[in-house]
This record gives structure tokens, sequence and C-alpha cells, in this order.
């Protein structure tokens, strides 16, 4: 038997069948884009999400069933609200990305409490002024997840897995439950959350699916990404390298010893729970990775596609000295930097073309590495080698790049895009498809491993960094 996954993104949703031996059968995706209708508002329209999500898994259900399971990863924090009684919602879907909420979260702060603008609570607090002022009507709160498997459900299931609850915000310290300071401050009532789940562990039927399949498995995008690439053992660490970059390390069923952020610029976040206990992994953030490359193909027309950077960059054998810090959206761990800038230092005369491709990839590139060096510090834990996914694991003078930058191994993972993976997993484990987190672990089978080449100049590139921090001191001021 196999396992059936939707996985809802940040521009579509897909569906897929996952085999026994991994291998992942009858992609179906639908676009699902979100739009920006004021500046710093990010939104999405969650009822085409719906219908996106039934009809790809239908479709992927009748080309690969039937299934034992279904699995579901998504894009995390985003925020839906919708009236309970006729499942319609209230308002537009909120994105990750947003940041309208700023403010709230500079509220909070001079109450003690601290919260990021992408966290889901504060997006909630905001649909909820809008649609129901006074907070009388009965209405849902979901993830996407949570939204995901009320439609595959038919409208019975209002759930969600630590995993996303724990990008929200109002999750307690200890990831017990939901946090009655933080509802109060927020003014959010606790009848809206939904209940908090298993990771891992059959949550109900989606009758709306021919055969009503359980839903097994439930997962933010990065941890399923994590348990996709095989790391459910302490120290081992993959990033996923899409518009920006993620890198999550597991460290085990102890929580950080840190709160909000550590010492590194690090979050401590749920991993995963399994009957009932959580595994716990440390995260590190990229604002800026794929971007940079799409700056290069459609603001500046470098490159005619994401893909060419690659032969382009390998025309020439190093930057000629020329750095570029990626920071167009400013810069996250270590710094944390709201204020900073991408910046493009050493130009020279006789820099071109594949000169500036290659520094803008060396520089994707050393950020991972800062995150690498930022994950160690904060978990305690040694990386021996990194797992990589994402688009821009497919380039192969970026991934050298990376291997050289951090000085380890890279391995680079068989599928594209781990977190169906993940999901599969999750939900394979609750119907004992794969027993444990050791079979998934041992499962674990890289395309290619690229190890180190030459020796970088990190000092060189620290320098380049600092040179990007403070460009907007009012956005640097900002800490969340």
């Amino acid at each position: 038997m196999s396992v059936l996954v939707v996985d809802a993104g940040t521009s579509g949703v897909r569906a897929a069948v996952v085999r026994p031996d991994g291998a992942v059968d009858h992609v179906h995706h639908r676009e699902v884009l979100p739009s920006s209708p004021a500046p710093g508002f990010v939104e999405f329209d969650a009822a085409v999400m719906a219908d996106a999500a039934l009809a790809v898994a239908r479709a992927a259900l009748a080309r690969g069933g039937p299934v034992q399971a279904v699995g579901i990863a998504n894009q995390r924090a985003s925020t839906v609200v919708w009236d309970r009684a006729t499942g319609r919602p209230v308002g537009p879907g909120i994105g990750w990305q947003d940041l309208r909420t700023v403010g709230t979260c500079l509220m909070l702060q001079g109450q003690g409490l601290r919260c990021t603008p992408t966290a889901s609570g504060p997006k909630l607090a905001a649909l909820l002024d809008m649609a129901d002022p006074d907070r009388s009507s009965d209405l849902c709160f979901g993830t996407v997840d949570t939204w995901i498997a009320w439609q595959l459900s038919a409208g019975t299931l209002h759930v969600t897995d630590s995993t996303n609850a724990a990008v929200t915000g109002m999750l307690r310290r200890d990831a017990s439950g939901w946090d009655e300071t933080v509802l109060e401050a927020l003014r959010v009532p606790e009848a809206v959350l939904p209940a908090i789940v298993d990771s891992s562990g059959m949550v109900g039927e989606a009758s709306a699916l021919a055969g009503a399949p359980p839903i097994a498995g439930m997962v933010g995008d990065q941890q399923a990404s994590l348990v996709g690439q095989g790391c459910t053992r302490p120290g081992l660490a993959k990033i996923t390298f899409g518009t920006g970059g993620m890198l999550d390390v597991c460290v085990g069923p102890d929580r950080p010893a840190f709160d909000l952020r550590g010492g590194a610029g690090c979050f401590p976040l749920v991993a995963w729970r399994r009957r009932g206990r959580l595994s716990w992994c440390v995260e590190a953030v990229m604002l800026s990775a794929g971007t940079a490359v799409e700056w290069l193909r459609d603001d500046l027309g470098l490159i005619a596609s994401a893909a060419e950077s690659d032969a382009v960059a390998s025309q020439c054998e190093d930057t000629g000295d020329v750095w570029f810090v990626p920071a167009l959206l400013g810069l996250g761990t270590p710094v944390w930097d709201f204020g900073a800038r991408g910046t493009l230092v050493g130009l020279t005369r006789g820099t071109g073309r594949a000169q500036v491709v290659r520094a803008v990839l060396e520089g994707v590139a050393h950020r991972g590495a800062d995150l690498v060096e930022a994950a160690e510090a904060d978990s305690g834990l040694s990386i021996g080698s990194v797992r990589v996914d994402g688009g821009m694991s497919a380039n192969e003078t970026f991934v050298q790049a990376l291997a050289d930058a951090a000085g380890r191994p890279v391995e680079l993972s068989p599928v594209l895009e781990a977190t169906t993976l993940g999901a599969a997993y999750l939900a394979g484990m609750a119907v004992v498809l794969w027993r444990d987190e050791d079979e998934v672990a041992r499962a674990w089978s890289p395309r290619r491993t690229v190890e180190p080449g030459r020796e970088p100049d990190r000092d060189r590139w620290r320098q380049a960094r600092s040179r990007a921090v403070q460009a907007v001191p009012e956005l640097s001021s900002l800490d969340f």
C-alpha cells in the first residue's frame, strides 16, 4: 500500500502518491499564487486553495490509489479564518510573508510578549478585528494544514499538529497547549482554535476522497523536509533552498534551553510529535536565496532562466574578488537585521557577467555556511554534513560553492522537494508502513554527495556582510 500526500505550498498545491520504497508517483499540481494588494501585504484566496487541494488529491488518488493513509504538508504560519457553519472564509487568507502585523508585535513587546510578524497569531487577530470585532461569531482559525484537513474531511476535522501550532506564536513554551496569556493579549477566543494532534498519528477520515482513507500525518513544510531527508537523529541537518533558505537540525526529545531565539540567531521548534512525544529542532533562516537568482533573471536580465545561472557562473573559475551579500529582504540568522540590504562589492572594469552571476551563487552559499555555523552554536551539536533540497539544489556551481563555504560534504536529496516524502513518512509511520524514525533515517539515500574543494575566505565574506547591515536604520532598529 501507499500514502497520498497533499502539499500546499506558497505558490500552489500538489498531490502525489508515495510508495513504500520512497518513490513519488502520480504528481498533480495546481497553481495558487498569492497577491500583494498593498506594500507588505501578502494574501491568497483560501477557497481557490481548497478547490485546488481537492482536485489534485482526487486526481492523484484516481491514478495511484487506493492508499493506506493521507499526509498533509503545508506552508507554515499562513492564516485562514472561516465560518464554522458554512465553511466559507470570512476574509482573505493572509500569507506567512505578510508584514501588516508589525505594529501588533511591537504592542505585544510592550506587554513583555515576543512574537514575530510572520507568526499566525497576530494575523488571526487582524482577521478577527475585520470580520468579528466583538468576537461573537462562531468562527474557525487554521493554518493551511488545518484548512486542508477541514476540506478533506468534509468539514468534520478542526485540527493542527504541533509543528504548525509552534509557529503561530500562541503555543506554550513547552508545546503543551495554547498560551492563555497570548490569547488574551490578542483577544483570540480559544473556541476558534483547532485541537492539537500528533504529526504522525490517526486523525480522522478524509471522507471527501474515494475510500475515505485516514488522515495520519500533518506537518509544516520545513519539518516535513527535515523528516523527508532522514534527519530524525540528533545532529542530522538539512537546508531547503527555495525563495529563501531554511536550515533545520534535529536535536532530539529535549527542548533547546533558549526561548524565542538563541544567541546565534536560531529558533527552537517542534520537529514532529509522535505517540504524544515531542522531538525538537533548531532552525536558522536565510531571507533571500532563490530570490537573488530571480533578481539576476527578472531585473538585471543577466540570465534567461534560473537554470542558466549554473552555466554562466561556470564560465569563470572565481569571482575576481567580487562579493555579493543576498540581503534583498534583510538578513536573518545570525545577525537579524531587517534594514540590511543587498550589497555587491569589489567591482572593477574587468568584472563581467559571469563574475557577477558566480558572486550571487557564492553569496547564497556563504549565507548557507552562516546558517550551519549558527545552528551548531545554538544546538550544541556538530553537523558533519548537510543534506540539501529545493530548487537551487539542482545548480552544480552553487552546490559546490556551498560545500566549499561550509567546509563539509553536501548530500543532495533524491527528490528536488523533500516535503512530500516527509509527510508520507509521518503518515506512513502511523499505519506502520515505516516502523519508526530509525527506519526513516536508514532510508536516506542521497542522489549525490559533493565534497568540499577549495577553502574560501570566510573573513572576507564577513567583511562584505558587515557592509550590508544598517542600510535602513529605522528597520534595523526593529527586533522581533
